[in-house]
């Protein structure tokens, strides 16, 4: 262990008085070359400082300081992400959205629309709608279509002309495929009510109304 004398104690004091005046309990990167060179122009003649020993503690602050300036950094791009999370959150509230659900909210005199997705091109495509008891109310027979996003609406009418109540309905999308029946899946509208921001690196939630909430990462698309 180098020995350090006298004047290396006050030299040390006197750094350390300094550092807390400017800045708390932190020694600078000045100060801690300081305290270097006093350290290296005082020890023992006898017992030099290895160089090893002097380049290690050169390192341990180096270390420190790099440490010190990354949390410094990951801190202000955590503010920049949260920042940037409450805008996208205040864009939100009010939009119509495009989300995968078997299941849409009819409200009165309005529509529901959607999509249904095709793995692959169908020789007959058709969409049922069906009330809370699991009664077809209305059936939408949209024919022949090529894979891809086929857009539907429903005019919120039953198949004898009378308007639905509002409420909870089930959709279901059989495509005909090879001669054989296919079950396809369904997106439908809705509105963005409110939105829920999560914990830094959490994604938004869309409160949907009945439609329940989502994830933004679900979303197919911004209407």
């Amino acid at each position: 262990m180098t020995t350090i004398d006298t004047a290396l104690l006050d030299s040390l004091n006197l750094s350390q008085k300094t550092a807390t005046k400017n800045s708390g309990n932190s020694i600078g990167q000045d100060e801690f070359l300081k305290l270097m060179t006093t350290q290296l122009n005082n020890q023992d003649p006898m017992k030099p400082m290895a160089s090893g020993e002097f380049f290690s503690q050169i390192a341990q602050f180096s270390s420190v300081a790099g440490i010190q300036d990354l949390q410094k950094s990951f801190s202000q791009v955590a503010s920049a992400m949260q920042s940037s999370q409450a805008l996208q959150a205040s864009a939100m509230v009010g939009r119509t959205v495009l989300v995968p659900s078997s299941v849409v909210e009819l409200k009165d005199g309005a529509k529901v629309q959607g999509t249904v997705e095709l793995p692959s091109s169908t020789s007959d495509l058709a969409l049922g709608v069906f009330d809370a008891a699991g009664q077809l109310v209305r059936q939408i027979n949209m024919g022949p279509e090529a894979a891809g996003s086929v857009p539907f609406n429903w005019d919120g009418l039953t198949d004898d002309g009378k308007t639905a109540p509002a409420g909870m309905y089930q959709l279901k999308a059989i495509t005909e495929v090879d001669g054989k029946s296919v079950a396809a899946d369904t997106y439908v509208a809705a509105k963005v009510d409110s939105v829920i921001m999560g914990n830094l690196g959490q994604e938004l939630t869309l409160n949907l109304g009945a439609m329940g909430q989502l994830g933004l990462s679900g979303v197919k698309q911004i209407l």
